[in-house]
C-alpha cells in the first residue's frame, strides 16, 4: 500500500507522536472550556446570537487546549485575533453596502489586520464572518458586540487555559510562564535561524525559542554514543542514521562469535537503501555502519531510537 501512504503524506497526513494521555487531556480541556463558555455567552445574549458566537470560540478552544505551545494559540493571538476581527466586521456592516461579497471582504481584511498586528488566529476570521452574517441582533449591538460577548468569551478561554494547562507539567500556557534554558546549537546561531525563516517567507506556527530548543536537542542526540559490539542482539534493528535515500535499517539475524577470530554478523535490510537484501560482515564493520538501535512504531511505519530508558521499560 505504498501508493496509499504517499497519497496521505501528499495530503498532509503525518505520524502523531503525542501519547493517549495527551489526547485525552486536550479533549477534556476543550470540553470543559466550551461548557463554561456556553454558559457565560448565554448570560449576555439570546440563544440564537450565542449559538453563532460559540462556533468560532469552539475552534479557538481546540487550538488552545490541543496545541497550547503553538504561536496561533497564545493569548495575544486569541484575544487580538477575535477582537480586531470582530471590530473590522462591525465596521464593514456599518460603513459598506450589503452584498454577497461583504462576508468575504470581512474575512480577507481580518487576515491582513491580524498579520500586521502579529496576532494571526484563524478562528478570528470566522468571528468577522459571524458579525456580517449573524443577523439583526448582532448588527444592532454594533461595537458593543466586540466587548460583549467577544472580549468576554476570549478572556474566559484564555484564563481557563492558563488554569487548566498549569495542572500538567508537560504543558506551558502561555509560553513565557516556563522556559527551558536554550543553549547554542553547535554550528548554528539564533541569527541563522531568524535569517532562514525570513528566507522561507512563510508563517511558522512554532515559538522561536522552542525551535532553537528542538534543534539543540536534536544535535545532542546526534552526538550521543553509537552502537557497540555488546549492543548487537539477534532480532534487533539498527539504523545508519543517514539522511534521505542513504538511510537504511538492518535486522540482525545472527551474531557469530569465534574465539581468536573476528566475529560475524548476518543481517537483512528491511527498510531504506537496499531494502530486501541480505549480507554478512565483521562485527567491527557492522558497528561502524550502525549509528543507533531502532524500533518500529505500532503500525510499523515509523522508526524511533531505542534509548536506555525505553529498554528498561520493556525488560521484565
Amino acid at each position: 500500500m505504498r501508493w496509499l501512504r504517499r497519497g496521505l503524506r501528499f495530503l498532509g497526513w503525518r505520524p502523531d507522536s503525542t501519547t493517549h494521555q495527551e489526547k485525552l487531556i486536550s479533549a477534556l480541556g476543550t470540553t470543559l472550556a466550551l461548557i463554561l463558555l456556553y454558559w457565560v455567552t448565554h448570560l449576555v445574549m439570546a440563544a440564537e446570537g450565542a449559538l453563532w458566537v460559540t462556533g468560532s470560540m469552539g475552534a479557538s478552544a481546540v487550538l488552545v487546549f490541543a496545541m497550547p505551545h503553538g504561536t496561533l494559540s497564545q493569548p495575544w493571538s486569541v484575544i487580538g485575533g477575535h477582537v480586531l476581527s470582530a471590530a473590522f466586521g462591525v465596521a464593514c456592516i456599518q460603513w459598506l453596502p450589503a452584498g454577497f461579497w461583504l462576508a468575504a471582504l470581512a474575512v480577507g481584511g481580518s487576515v491582513i489586520i491580524m498579520m500586521y498586528a502579529r496576532c494571526l488566529h484563524p478562528p478570528g476570521s470566522a468571528t468577522a464572518m459571524i458579525v456580517v452574517l449573524g443577523g439583526p441582533q448582532i448588527a444592532e449591538a454594533g461595537y458593543n458586540f466586540v466587548l460583549y460577548p467577544i472580549l468576554l468569551d476570549v478572556l474566559v478561554i484564555v484564563l481557563f487555559a492558563v488554569l487548566f494547562n498549569s495542572l500538567f507539567t508537560s504543558r506551558r500556557y502561555p509560553l513565557p510562564l516556563t522556559r527551558h534554558p536554550v543553549g547554542r546549537a553547535p554550528g548554528i546561531a539564533p541569527e541563522d535561524f531568524e535569517h532562514a525563516l525570513k528566507q522561507m517567507n512563510a508563517y511558522m506556527d512554532i515559538d522561536f525559542n522552542d525551535l532553537l530548543r528542538l534543534v539543540e536537542l536534536a544535535n545532542t542526540n546526534a552526538q550521543s554514543k553509537g552502537v557497540s559490539a555488546g549492543d548487537l542482539v539477534a532480532g534487533g534493528y539498527y539504523s545508519n542514521g543517514l539522511p534521505g535515500r542513504n538511510w537504511s535499517v538492518r535486522e540482525v539475524l545472527q551474531v557469530v562469535s569465534r574465539p581468536g577470530r573476528a566475529g560475524r554478523v548476518r543481517y537483512r535490510i528491511i527498510k531504506g537503501a537496499g531494502e530486501g537484501g541480505n549480507g554478512i560482515c565483521r562485527v567491527s564493520e557492522f558497528v561502524r555502519w550502525a549509528r543507533y538501535q531502532v524500533a518500529p512504531d505500532e503500525q510499523g511505519r515509523q522508526w524511533h531510537r531505542v534509548t536506555d530508558d525505553s529498554k528498561a521499560s520493556v525488560e521484565p
